[in-house]
């Protein structure tokens, strides 16, 4: 009698708070593994947050896969020419915008799936932070800012590739990327296209070594990213091409794709048009294919980020954060400048 005397004498709140915990008893339990979609932010959201959600969306750490582009001028021995330099800059700058356009195309078309998502359902549009409507003013502006710029500034050759990097991304958003391995062939066409624009937008020759080194390092990577999602939680969900993939398979897939590109680029340090062309009086060439080390060592220590669960959306982002990785790449780029440049002390 007196627990009924309480509840009676209880205020509406308590009453309505009581009620809720009752009805949350009854419910049935979650999906083991399955978390519940995130819901969407009450009250008003700050201008702060919704352009922090805007830069979060355009994915800035994703930037680095542009260096690509980079690549045909640094093997080109072109980087002392500042009107290269200019162009190459403009090219990255092109790809950056293009692929934070995809990016923000992609997070539009999987914002469903993603709030199942343990940590990308905290991404800002599926959050909410970052409305619908913006998200694909946010894809269009950088779409029209991107072919803008290079239409300008750049050759119509580069505006081509630029294209079909455009063309391949939309097919992999809506189409290619919940098919098994064309998903990983579509992302490695896209780095291959990145190599080519940098030697188009230049007027800079792309030699066969550098395509076949890029696009097995690119499937590579690619393989890798499945890895990293068949490692977190409720995987086949978000992403249904993932239920087409074992940890076994994508092992073999890495090491054999790891293993050729790293016999490319021994093989480009070891021919004798390599070697005349990068020929200095005190013969540094001859230990560019020393250098093969930090690639062995990179691709290693990026399986190993693969195989662990973490915090990170990709394995891009934990990459970036390990610091043996970075500082393994920075020993490696400063010895093939070293060597390609002819630089030594004075």
């Amino acid at each position: 009698m007196a627990k009924v005397r309480s509840m009676t004498s209880a205020s509406p709140a308590e009453q309505a708070e009581h009620a809720e915990r009752a009805e949350e008893r009854m419910s049935p339990p979650p999906i083991s593994g399955v978390p519940s979609p995130k819901p969407p932010p009450e009250g008003p959201i700050s201008l702060v947050r919704r352009v922090r959600g805007v830069l979060r969306t355009m994915r800035p750490h994703q930037w680095f896969k542009s260096v690509f582009v980079l690549a045909p001028v640094v093997f080109a021995k072109q980087l002392t020419r500042p009107e290269i330099i200019e162009e190459s800059l403009g090219a990255f700058a092109v790809f950056c915008m293009l692929a934070s356009a995809v990016y923000t195309l992609n997070d539009l078309a999987d914002a469903e799936a993603d709030r199942f998502h343990p940590i990308k359902r905290h991404r800002p549009i599926a959050a909410g932070v970052v409305s619908t409507a913006t998200g694909k003013v946010m894809t269009v502006a950088l779409v029209a800012v991107s072919f803008g710029a290079a239409g300008v500034f750049l050759p119509a050759p580069f505006l081509w590739v630029a294209a079909g990097y455009l063309i391949n991304n939309l097919a992999y958003s809506f189409g290619m990327k919940r098919l098994p391995y064309l998903d990983v062939l579509s992302i490695a066409a896209g780095f291959v296209l990145r190599v080519y624009a940098g030697g188009l937008a230049t007027n800079t020759p792309v030699s066969h070594y550098m395509v076949a080194c890029t696009a097995f390092l690119a499937l590579f990577l690619g393989f890798g990213k499945r890895m990293h999602e068949l490692a977190g939680a409720n995987a086949a969900k978000q992403r249904a091409a993932l239920e087409h993939y074992s940890p076994r398979l994508l092992l073999v897939a890495m090491s054999l794709t790891g293993l050729a590109s790293v016999t490319t680029y021994l093989l480009y340090s070891l021919d004798p048009h390599t070697r005349a062309f990068f020929a200095s009086p005190d013969h540094l060439e001859r230990w560019l294919w020393l250098t093969a080390i930090h690639p062995v060592v990179a691709l290693l220590r990026f399986v190993r980020i693969t195989r662990r669960a973490t915090k990170a959306e990709s394995p891009t982002q934990e990459m970036l954060r390990d610091v043996p990785f970075m500082l393994n790449l920075v020993v490696w780029v400063a010895e093939v400048v070293v060597i390609v440049y002819r630089l030594r002390p004075t």
